[in-house]
């Protein structure tokens, strides 16, 4: 069963930037309500594109120097990232939906 994996500001590099398959990353915290209710969403997502994407979590409180450095000032923060570049951000709760086209995009190169 895939699962996102928890991600530290020191992991960051190595399991996203470099990572060479596309990696979206949950920004949240345990007191954010709006996190509380995206996280379902993001662990089914984790399981349809597993192999595909890579998921990962950082909780913001524990790691402050990556959201910092990507300038998230709110959470949940969904980051796509595509070749150790940001080509997605969705800030908020939205929708499987809405979160799977933007990964399909990346996927078939749009």
């Amino acid at each position: 069963m895939a699962q996102p994996e928890a991600v530290s500001d020191a992991e960051f590099q190595s399991k996203v930037i470099e990572s060479a398959t596309p990696v979206l990353v949950d920004f949240w915290a345990e007191w954010c309500g709006p996190c509380k209710m995206i996280a379902p969403v993001v662990d089914k997502l984790a399981e349809q594109y597993d192999g595909r994407v890579l998921f990962a979590k950082v909780d913001v409180d524990a790691n402050p120097t990556t959201p910092g450095s990507f300038g998230i000032r709110g959470i949940p923060t969904l980051l796509v990232f595509d070749g150790g570049k940001e080509v997605d951000r969705i800030v908020g709760f939205t929708s499987e939906q809405d979160i799977s086209s933007k990964l399909d995009a990346v996927l078939s190169g749009a």
